[in-house]
């Protein structure tokens, strides 16, 4: 019995067809999780410093800093995210960020605390059992995935990184 290998130069073209635009969802995925999880927070600060300070896991003079920065920032890599500027640089950033944001969710949960994670508005302490930090966690793969992804492929259509390509 003969095996035909299938046509590898036509699934080339297929991906290279799909794949920036698997990328631009992604990257404008990524940038709209950045704004839903900045709009509450700049609309009330004090939470987003209430939530910051939950975790424990800072020194008190720069809770403050931090949890008025962090919605700020988040818009500003929206804002890079958005037009596909400095895609793979801000993937980077992306996965910083999500280490942090792990790492703070590993860490209330080492350490028995009860509390809202605040990534989308709100935080802070919350009734014992109401926290699911392991869907927490997969939430935050899925996030990492997204921006690993767009590390590796940052090629996407409707970007102002292949406009200066391009040009």
């Amino acid at each position: 019995m003969t095996t035909v290998a299938p046509d590898t130069s036509t699934s080339r073209i297929a991906w290279s067809t799909v794949q920036p635009w698997l990328s631009t969802a992604v990257r404008l995925g990524m940038a709209a999780s950045l704004i839903a999880a900045a709009m509450p927070k700049l609309l009330d600060i004090p939470q987003s410093i209430i939530a910051v300070r939950a975790y424990r896991i800072l020194p008190e003079t720069v809770v403050p800093l931090v949890g008025t920065l962090q919605p700020f920032l988040e818009l500003l890599l929206a804002a890079f995210l958005v037009p596909g500027l400095f895609t793979r640089a801000a993937a980077v950033m992306w996965l910083a960020m999500m280490a942090a944001y792990t790492t703070g969710v590993i860490w209330a949960w080492s350490q028995g605390l009860s509390i809202d994670c605040g990534c989308f508005g709100g935080g802070g302490e919350v009734a014992e059992g109401t926290t699911n930090y392991p869907l927490h966690l997969l939430e935050r793969a899925g996030f990492i995935a997204l921006g690993a992804f767009l590390v590796v492929l940052p090629r996407s259509r409707l970007s102002l990184d292949g406009w200066m390509r391009d040009a």
